[in-house]
């Protein structure tokens, strides 16, 4: 199992992990709104990659008894052991329909402090990785887990803390710490194997070198040696064996530097040179595509030179041969010496840096090329593969701006994705994730984003952000959805479908909007969310939101200000779905009656109006009432009657017609 636990995507129809590495999280050019996975389901997908690799580290049973029986585990073990991975197996356990699964990262834009109770859910997963943060983090973070345990308990939540190896633990929180044991290296290895679909009798055969490899090696380069032992067997003879597969990849791992160095300084002529770094860019792609986008390269970072007659020149076989690479029977170009591709990318990197500038206008320019061989998934690799590079060496200041300069004017939608790719290779990165989501929200906050960025951004925090981190996801959309410009429809749309999935982050939203003052967009995004269905959904012992007192408060002030701030035209759709469930809720629906009453009594100046335009609503909304003109009358009296008592010219009781109307009514 892998200490940071990642994956990769490449296709839009549904997430699937095909081997070690990150996430990443794709969508192809043509792709609509109703053909994207939802970052519910891209979460889930995740976790069940690990379900699949994971070997039970020493005493997983025992945190999982502790975990059901006190909905808390503190996990601890050497750094290496999988403590994360664990962690996000057993909250995988408690899957189920209500609450998410979330990583809390107190102090990071968006995310509440671990004493506030709005921090929990019903049935959420919460997890709490504190296993490379510092002393003083440390301490803070133990001080508030007592709150944070009783968020959990009452609303019958997990939660899994890893804790800092070495750390002191306080005396009270003891009884939740469990030490998790390595788990035996070929044990690992041979479930990575079995999960990339080798057959047993094709890895039981002995390999010492192996053997000796795997000690005290962490989960993830064992994770990551198995990867490599599937690409050489893909890449062998048909008469090879095991053994000869696990050389390869040991060579694999050897330090390449000197050979690649030695090539280069071999290869003077720039056309050799394109055409290594573009065999290395894009491995694996047909000799077509290495063809053109070497000219491409050539074209982007060198002068035209003089050219040959056509037939002088050498033929691409020819090319490949000095580079040591071929194209292979099916014309798809490769290395001949397993993972040289990398170690290609990286001298080229950390020896030419004059060369990063042109090698990332020449991505761009590479994605938008067309041809039968140029798909989503080569596009997607390519990117990767260049926003590996300025992550391997920290340079996310540089990555990001990259990916804004993509998407800073009118831009091909190809060029969007190869946007929203290289921001997701940052933020599933596990050291610069955090950089990248603060990035994302300074660019959020912006009042002046260009129109195909903030679709990138609405799209990146929507699918990529809110998979494990749902506030900052909703923090991020909520600024996107009050900008005046043509992306606010779609942000507010995302927006509704990730506060769709947890009552917790629909009531923060709510909180949000009466808080910080409702203006016309704010207004829009509040009546995107006001839906009674899922207000009035039982799902907590019976009880609703709409049941709560802070929430009546909000929902209360946003009417308020709905009712005060635009047309009676704008606003009386969703009254009428307001009356509708009133009218099917019986006398339990009553609470939204009186909410849109209590609104409408705080319209100081125009009170008389405002009420008037809400029974005009009401009777308007009885033609419209799927339970019937009857009952829809019913709704409507009972509304005049609360109207008249705010006004003071009623007693606030129900009138004697419509509680017998009412009285069988649930």
């Amino acid at each position: 199992m892998t200490e940071h636990s990642s994956t990769r995507v490449e296709g839009a129809q549904g997430p699937m992990h095909t081997g070690s590495g990150n996430i990443y999280v794709t969508m192809g050019a043509g792709a609509q709104e109703t053909d994207r996975p939802s970052f519910r389901r891209i979460a889930d997908d995740q976790l069940a990659w690990l379900r699949r690799v994971l070997v039970a580290p020493d005493d997983m049973g025992e945190a999982r008894a502790k975990l059901a029986d006190t909905g808390t585990v503190i996990l601890d073990g050497t750094p290496g052991s999988g403590r994360t991975s664990t962690a996000r197996v057993l909250l995988r356990e408690y899957h189920q329909d209500v609450g998410v699964l979330h990583e809390l990262l107190p102090g990071e834009e968006g995310e509440l402090p671990l004493t506030d109770p709005d921090l929990v859910g019903a049935g959420d997963r919460l997890l709490l990785d504190l296993s490379a943060t510092d002393p003083g983090r440390w301490a803070a973070a133990q001080a508030h887990l007592p709150a944070l345990r009783k968020a959990v308990h009452e609303q019958q939540a997990h939660l899994v803390v890893v804790m800092v190896n070495g750390g002191v633990l306080d005396p009270d929180l003891q009884h939740y710490r469990v030490v998790i044991g390595r788990p035996r290296g070929d044990r690992v290895f041979r479930r990575h194997l079995r999960t990339h679909g080798l057959a047993a009798e094709e890895y039981l055969e002995a390999v010492p070198a192996v053997d000796e490899f795997l000690k005290q090696r962490s989960m993830r380069e064992i994770a990551d040696f198995a990867d490599l032992v599937r690409r050489a067997r893909e890449a062998a003879r048909s008469d090879d064996t095991f053994a000869e597969w696990c050389a390869s990849a040991l060579r694999a791992r050897a330090d390449r530097r000197k050979d690649v160095a030695a090539l280069v300084a071999r290869l003077r002529d720039s056309p050799q040179r394109a055409l290594l770094i573009t065999v290395a860019m894009l491995h694996g792609a047909h000799a077509d595509v290495i063809h053109d986008t070497s000219q491409l390269l050539l074209s982007t970072a060198e002068p035209p030179p003089d050219e040959l007659p056509l037939l002088q020149h050498k033929d691409l076989a020819e090319r490949l041969a000095e580079i040591s690479a071929d194209a292979g029977p099916t014309g798809h170009v490769r290395f001949t010496d397993l993972d040289y591709d990398s170690a290609v990318r990286a001298h080229f990197w950390d020896h030419m840096p004059a060369l990063r500038h042109h090698l990332g206008v020449w991505t761009a320019r590479s994605v938008e090329l067309n041809g039968p061989h140029v798909t989503r998934i080569l596009r997607d690799r390519l990117v990767a593969q260049l926003a590996g590079q300025y992550l391997r060496t920290g340079r996310v200041e540089g990555l990001a701006t990259l990916a804004e300069k993509w998407s800073s004017a009118d831009t091909s939608q190809v060029r969007r994705e190869a946007t929203v790719q290289a921001l997701t290779c940052g933020l599933e990165d596990p050291a610069y994730g955090k950089f990248f989501r603060g990035r994302i929200y300074q660019w959020c906050v912006q009042k002046q984003l260009k129109s195909d960025f903030a679709r990138v951004l609405v799209q990146v925090c929507a699918d990529v952000v809110a998979a494990s981190h749902p506030d900052q996801a909703m923090l991020r959309l909520y600024y996107l959805a009050c900008h005046q410009g043509d992306i606010a429809p779609s942000a507010r749309q995302a927006l509704r479908g990730l506060v769709a999935t947890s009552h917790r982050l629909r009531r923060r939203l709510f909180a949000r909007l009466a808080l910080h003052g409702l203006s016309q967009p704010e207004l829009d995004v509040f009546l995107g969310i006001c839906d009674p269905e899922p207000l009035t959904d039982p799902y907590d012992n019976a009880r609703a939101l709409v049941d709560e007192n802070g929430v009546q408060a909000s929902l209360t002030t946003c009417w308020q200000a709905v009712l005060n701030g635009l047309p009676h035209k704008a606003w009386q759709p969703h009254a009428a779905r307001w009356l509708h469930t009133a009218t099917a809720m019986g006398r339990r629906g009553d609470i939204l009656l009186d909410l849109l009453v209590e609104a409408a009594d705080r319209c100081d100046g125009r009170r008389g109006a405002t009420f008037a335009a809400l029974y005009a609503s009401a009777r308007d909304a009885e033609r419209t009432d799927p339970f019937g003109l009857a009952r829809a009358e019913v709704t409507t009296d009972l509304l005049l009657q609360k109207i008249s008592a705010a006004q003071g010219l009623g007693p606030p009781t129900t009138p004697p017609h419509a509680a017998s109307a009412r009285g069988n009514e649930p």
